[in-house]
């Protein structure tokens, strides 16, 4: 099993589409991120893990999952950084392997060290490019092959529809 875990604002900082996003509305940000993480994961079939540093969001440590991706907040002085290295700890075994996804020089370092890869938020990013890419030429043979359905539904109905059935809301 490939398990992911990102840093979730050091990716937010690094992709231009989402820091430009942060800048106006950074829960917007953090949504995004989650939606195209669960792009991932259903493409990759990797488990995703997404982490947000706690100082962004005050309270106790918040989880949940959203589009089968894992959302952790850290808990008050606790950094994104020391969650991922304890998260690296904890599920590293024989049968998985741990990638994290940040440009943290010295996150890159620690998670080496754990025997995990690490993937920069540009790597990142061109892999996301390439998923979405692939995406997209999917679903144009599904429409071009698609049957003509007996009932006549608009685009938006049928968008709709195909967000029921990926999963998404």
């Amino acid at each position: 099993m490939d398990i992911l875990l990102v840093d979730g604002y050091n990716i937010i900082g690094a992709w231009p589409e989402l820091k430009a996003l942060k800048d106006r509305d950074l829960p917007a940000a953090r949504d995004l991120l989650v939606e195209k993480m669960a792009e991932y994961q259903a493409f990759s079939g990797y488990r995703v893990i997404v982490i947000f540093d706690a100082h962004y969001v005050k309270g106790i440590e918040k989880k949940y999952k959203n589009h089968k991706v894992e959302v952790i907040f850290t808990k008050e002085n606790e950094t994104a950084d020391e969650r991922i290295e304890k998260l690296a700890i904890s599920l590293n075994n024989r049968a998985t392997q741990i990638h994290v996804a940040t440009s943290d020089y010295t996150e890159q370092w620690a998670i080496f060290g754990q025997g995990a890869l690490r993937k920069s938020a540009r790597e990142l990013l061109l892999e996301m490019s390439s998923i979405e890419k692939g995406i997209e030429r999917k679903v144009k043979k599904i429409q071009e092959n698609k049957p003509v359905t007996k009932i006549p539904i608009s685009n938006e109905m049928a968008e709709i529809f195909e967000k029921w059935r990926r999963g998404l809301k």
